[in-house]
């Protein structure tokens, strides 16, 4: 009797597979520190469903550039800002603090999501871990949830929700680490001058 209900007790475990653990922020905050620069494409997806492709330059600390396929624009986080510069037109670019904005939180200097109030939601979905975060001296700047893959740790996409609820999401494709970017990409100033929006 004793070894039926043994068996039927291993059985019982055995039908339900073990569920996986969030990959731990200790881990996820190293590897943000970690990743220095890259290179790759992303597919960003709108709001309003529309989806954008392009390539992405990172270089931590501060520093990211999104260079658009098709829709003539251009992103770049530098020197403390975001500039937003639209090729249709002669303007100057729509600008606004780093600090103000989720992508803040991954390019800091020091990424440490175990920080307090920081993050607001962790989950494993599937094969992924998910992160949610927003900073606390911010709040009003939005949250980014960040999602990773395991073995070995690698950041797969994110979704930016601003304060009224609207949401972009950022997939990554294959990326290249370690790579070797000019800091010119990164430089607003001279953006503007080369494109003659004084």
């Amino acid at each position: 009797m004793k070894k039926l209900l043994l068996s039927l007790a291993l059985s019982a475990v055995t039908a339900f597979p073990v569920l996986a653990e969030p990959i731990p922020l200790a881990r996820l905050s190293q590897y943000l520190n970690e990743l220095q620069t890259a290179e790759g494409r992303f597919t960003q997806i709108n709001a309003d469903g529309s989806a954008s492709e392009g390539t992405i330059f990172i270089h931590r600390p501060g520093r990211m550039r999104f260079e658009y396929d098709a829709d003539d624009l251009l992103v770049i986080a530098g020197g403390g800002q975001v500039a937003i510069f639209d090729g249709r037109s002669n303007q100057r670019p729509e600008q606004y603090p780093l600090r103000r904005t989720p992508l803040n939180l991954i390019l800091r200097r020091n990424v440490d999501l175990a920080g307090s109030g920081m993050v607001t939601a962790l989950e494993q979905n599937g094969d992924f871990t998910h992160v949610t975060a927003l900073d606390p001296e911010t709040p009003e700047a939005g949250t980014i949830t960040l999602v990773f893959s395991d073995n070995p740790v690698q950041l797969r996409s994110w979704m930016i929700t601003d304060q009224a609820g609207g949401q972009t999401q950022l997939e990554l494709g294959a990326f290249e680490q370690g790579v070797q970017i000019g800091a010119r990409l990164f430089n607003i100033p001279q953006e503007i001058e080369e494109r003659s929006l004084d």
